[in-house]
């Protein structure tokens, strides 16, 4: 074996050398920890990149909970009552056409009343997340599903697409979506749902800044948890009004931690069910014995699991007859699984919160610095 004495300063490594520290190492050397490689190298395996900002996520997986004795899962049943407002802003032109406004008014005027009576057949509770302009259009509806004892949430002031919202325009969404529910139904919401279940990464704090206590629009987990709220600046929360007032005055420095009650798409009936011709849609509609199989299927690995099943319905969707008809069968499906917990929402963060676990997080992705074909989002 020939020895190779090392390259003085200011020398180029000979080939199957390796770089002291400080030289760059030529195209198909390994580079040691520390160094940055060049384009066209490798790392090997344990080794590390360079000076930069670590990728590593830093979350931890979401654990079971435990559930009150004699509960091994649980099951909410949700409905989101959009009405116009999810197709407004999809298209606001949309406002002056008049069938596609009747199909989203179904909801409040049809759905609702048909699903209250369904809860009330099987004595059961549900939470309806609404947006304020939902409330002040058909307040009817929402005093209805109040007086029925239901939970009604905060979803949003007009569904408004939350994609790269600024916090002081989000912070001003959400007061005025409190205020309307006030105004109209007397409630200040302990949950909150994100329209189109986007979450910005500043909006947990926005919401314990207004003393929110738990959020229903994130998707890492089969389970609820604590989700670390950690101390920034942002928009503070405007004065409570009502009932609940002085539960939304915290300060902007507020370190706190919301109860996180996970959803998935595959429970969400906008997928299966929605269209609306060049509004919203694939242009499929599923047939509600298909959707049932899906939706059973799911309850039973999650009651499996120990884990919250959490169906996102919304009244002019899974209003309609036949539909409703699929749903009251889940519910049957639901209520013949032992030990299963049928609830609200709020039940369930609650029940969480009690619990005393550790908050966990979902960091935001960081961009690699090498990899400079990799886009760069806006700031």
């Amino acid at each position: 074996m020939t020895q190779v004495d090392p390259p003085g300063p200011g020398q180029t490594p000979e080939p199957g050398q390796t770089p002291e520290p400080g030289q760059t190492p030529e195209p198909g050397q390994t580079p040691e920890a520390g160094q940055t490689p060049e384009p066209g190298q490798t790392l090997e395996a344990g080794q590390v990149p360079g000076p930069g900002p670590t990728l590593r996520s830093g979350s931890v997986p979401p654990a079971p909970v435990s559930w009150p004795a004699g509960i091994t899962a649980a099951a909410c049943l949700t409905f989101d009552m959009d009405a116009e407002a999810a197709v407004l802003t999809a298209d606001i032109s949309s406002i002056n056409r008049m069938t596609p406004m009747s199909h989203q008014s179904y909801g409040p005027l049809v759905g609702v009343p048909r699903i209250l009576a369904l809860l009330e057949r099987h004595q059961l509770k549900a939470t309806f997340f609404i947006p304020g302009y939902s409330a002040q259009r058909y307040p009817d509806a929402v005093r209805a599903v109040a007086e029925a004892g239901h939970e009604i949430a905060h979803h949003s002031y007009f569904h408004e697409d939350t994609r790269g919202m600024d916090e002081t325009t989000e912070a001003a969404m959400l007061d005025l979506g409190l205020k309307a529910l006030n105004d109209v139904a007397g409630v200040r919401p302990d949950g909150y749902r994100a329209p189109l279940w986007e979450m910005n990464f500043h909006t947990p704090r926005l919401l314990a800044q207004r003393g929110f206590s738990y959020d229903s629009s994130l998707m890492d987990s089969d389970y609820p948890y604590l989700l670390a709220v950690g101390p920034a600046a942002g928009p503070a929360a405007g004065p409570a009004a009502g009932p609940a007032a002085g539960r939304g005055t915290q300060t902007a420095t507020t370190a706190s931690t919301l109860v996180e009650v996970p959803v998935s798409w595959g429970l969400d009936d906008w997928e299966q069910y929605a269209f609306l011709p060049d509004l919203i849609g694939s242009g499929v509609i599923e047939s509600p014995a298909k959707v049932l199989e899906m939706w059973t299927l799911e309850l039973e690995a999650m009651h499996r699991l120990g884990a919250a099943f959490v169906l996102c319905c919304h009244p002019f969707l899974s209003g309609r007859p036949s539909r409703a008809e699929a749903l009251e069968r889940l519910i049957e499906r639901m209520k013949s699984l032992p030990g299963l917990w049928i609830t609200t929402v709020g039940d369930v963060a609650r029940h969480t919160a009690s619990l005393n676990l550790t908050a966990r997080s979902c960091p935001r992705p960081i961009v690699p610095e090498d990899a400079y074909w990799v886009a760069r989002p806006p700031h």
